[in-house]
């Protein structure tokens, strides 16, 4: 009696043991009861957030060796939690596929345990009354629904359909700018008459929680499309203004400013559409503080360092590609960031001229210059496509080449485009300047130097040194308005840095390197296309001087000889030319026209470096062109002879082709 006394207590207590050990497992995984004992507030954006923070933190940071669970289990569950840091650490540097990870775990926290339905979702977003919702509702609703049809191109088609970016005049302004009103979205909202399920529903939610929790605020779902770029922070009143607005005497000023009618530095929000800075009038970060928290996050991809005070600003890529520069007071006014993309798929020539009248003869001989090896420049203004031709052209150099690329940041990705080539890109450091990087390149057998951006003395300066000695040829792109500044600008840099001390002598080892500029231009509309493609033709140094004094009997005529020799001297040293430029392309009333013929060095040069195939193309078309069958002698051009262009350059219009000395 005794022992199955004994028995029945032991046996009670493991049910017991049994029993509470299912209870506290349960308990743990059971939503808290502030969610299970719902209101009216429990369902707004804010409750959410903070229920997906909390449960994400939960999931992050429970000991999974506490729950006993099975090596297969646990092994699962370690993977899983893995997974999940991963991809909250991912997803903010701007990995979409990380973000779609988090986000559809966010979906299902919210449907399964935070009990989110069709009765109530609409207590985080008035669907079911469009007048309540915000421009924002609309545009997020909208810019949805878009992409399950047309994915990362969904803005692109929003601003196409509607035509948003063109100029208009907008309430309170005289002048026309591109911009995109709150107007706008509302009444393309009210076009479209959208009907959205309940998982519709939720995705907007989702996505409105996730921009605040991991994202990029408003800008989160843009930055993803394929534009050319976006920033924020760039207009509006900084807070620093603020203080000194509230000492203004103007009341009706004042009154705009408190009921935030005008914009602040956390309303701006532009988009870069094709060559066109957009400003996105409906959407703001909100606060400062939101604007701040996205210039911190959105550059920290790689760990480049602390955006500090006496640090203020950042140059990174983000995981995409994209290029970011961060900035921040007291370097800048207000904090600001701007994000540059870069669609390698689209980086060709037939997409850059888009078929413009002209274009194919064009296309055709910018693939000569490079396959001839030529040095080629390209040049213009920020935003005019310069990046995009140089990934363009990249594609015609022969594939026996090794290319070397350096880079501030990495834009070009030229590995993304042609996997199989050998391609290496470098980039400066904190550590490592451009000049160590360049010096780097010339020890790693590359044939073609690409320069991202001469933006430095010393990168200037090497690349001249380079395109002489280190490479068979050079590609790079400057700032540069005009080609006497271009040139200008080298031979300053290379002054600067020391490898010369006489303008003439570094000029001179300029004009002898650079053979080509192609220089873009985009105009107030937003249009980008070649202006022009110079040529650069150095004058040779003839020697003039002559030794007549020895055949003259007298003193005076002696000195007369002597003189005529002390004025050639003299014209040498104070104003001798030492090349002329000339434009063998110009883009003339909306046409593409070749016009002057390239010079017979720099023929010969390139068919020296052209295959048969290629080079037989190149002769039919010269001779289409120029009328020229065969490469004749290299002709040098004197300094005191004007070279005169051919009798069969085209003219156009009444206007003739540029010959400027």
């Amino acid at each position: 009696m005794t022992i199955t006394n004994i028995l029945l207590t032991l046996v009670v207590f493991v049910i017991i043991g049994i029993a509470l050990y299912y209870f506290l497992k349960k308990k743990r995984e059971a939503p808290t009861e502030d969610v299970i004992n719902v209101d009216d507030k429990t369902f707004t954006l804010e409750k959410m957030q903070e229920f997906v923070k909390r449960r994400l933190d939960e999931i992050t940071k429970v000991n999974l060796y506490d729950i006993g669970l099975s090596e297969e289990e646990l092994k699962r569950r370690k993977n899983k939690k893995y997974e999940l840091k991963k991809a909250l650490k991912g997803c903010t540097y701007g990995d979409v596929n990380d973000k779609k990870y988090v986000k559809e775990l966010i979906f299902d926290l919210l449907s399964k345990e935070y009990g989110v339905n069709e009765a109530n979702i609409s207590k985080a977003i008035p669907f079911d009354i469009p007048s309540l919702l915000t421009p924002q509702d609309k545009f997020d609703i909208l810019l949805y629904m878009y992409k399950k049809d047309f994915g990362y191109e969904a803005l692109t088609e929003i601003i196409k359909k509607y035509h948003l970016a063109e100029l208009k005049y907008i309430e309170g302004e005289t002048k026309p700018s591109y911009v995109i009103t709150s107007r706008e979205i509302e009444d393309i909202f009210e076009q479209e008459n959208l009907q959205l399920d309940f998982t519709d529903k939720l995705s907007v939610v989702v996505q409105r929680i996730y921009q605040h929790y991991k994202g990029y605020s408003s800008i989160d779902e843009v930055r993803d499309m394929n534009i050319d770029g976006i920033s924020g922070g760039v207009s509006g009143l900084p807070e620093s203004f603020l203080s000194q607005v509230a000492q203004t005497s103007d009341s009706d000023y004042l009154a705009q400013v408190s009921e935030h009618k005008v914009p602040r530095a956390c309303d701006s929000i532009w988009i870069f559409f094709q060559g066109k800075s957009i400003r996105l009038a409906f959407l703001s970060f909100g606060t400062e503080a939101e604007l701040k928290r996205v210039c911190q996050n959105i550059y920290k991809y790689n760990n480049p360092g602390q955006l500090s005070d006496t640090n203020g600003y950042k140059i990174n890529e983000m995981k995409d590609g994209s290029r970011v520069v961060v900035v921040r007071p007291s370097f800048s006014e207000t904090w600001a960031f701007f994000v540059r993309k870069f669609d390698v798929k689209r980086s060709t020539l037939e997409q850059w001229f888009k078929g413009e009248p002209g274009s194919e003869d064009s296309i055709e001989l910018l693939k000569y210059l490079v396959k001839g090896a030529r040095i080629i420049s390209i040049t213009g203004e920020q935003g005019c496509g310069k990046t995009t031709m140089l990934m363009g052209m990249i594609e015609n150099i022969y594939e026996t080449m090794n290319i070397r690329v350096q880079e501030t940041a990495f834009e070009l990705h030229l590995r993304k485009i042609y996997p199989t080539r050998n391609i290496l890109t470098f980039r400066e450091t904190d550590t490592i300047s451009g000049q160590e990087g360049l010096d780097v390149q010339k020890k790693t057998d590359g044939s073609v130097n690409i320069i991202g951006e001469v933006a430095t003395d010393p990168v200037a300066s090497w690349m001249i040194q380079a395109a002489q000695v280190a490479s068979k040829f050079t590609l790079f792109t400057h700032h540069a308005k005009t080609f006497p500044n271009l040139v200008t600008a080298l031979r300053n840099s290379m002054l600067r840095t020391g490898v010369f001390k006489n303008e003439k002598t570094a000029e001179e080892q300029v004009v002898q390197v650079l053979n080509f500029d192609i220089h873009l231009k985009k105009d107030f509309r937003g249009k980008r296309f070649v202006e022009r493609i110079t040529e650069c033709i150095p004058i040779e140094d003839r020697n003039e001087y002559t030794f007549d004094h020895r055949k003259e009997k007298t003193l005076e005529g002696k000195f007369d000889k002597f003189f005529d020799n002390a004025t050639h001297y003299f014209e040498k040293i104070t104003d001798r030319q030492l090349y002329v430029y000339r434009n063998i392309l110009e883009y003339i009333d909306d046409e593409y026209v070749i016009t002057n013929p390239i010079s017979d060095a720099n023929l010969q040069g390139m068919r020296e470096n052209m295959d048969e195939s290629d080079l037989e193309q190149f002769d039919r078309f010269v001779e289409k062109h120029w009328k020229k069958s065969r490469p004749r002698e290299t002709v040098q051009v004197s300094a005191n002879v004007e070279e005169k262009v051919e009798e069969n350059v085209p003219k156009r219009r009444g206007r003739k082709p540029k010959m400027e000395i």
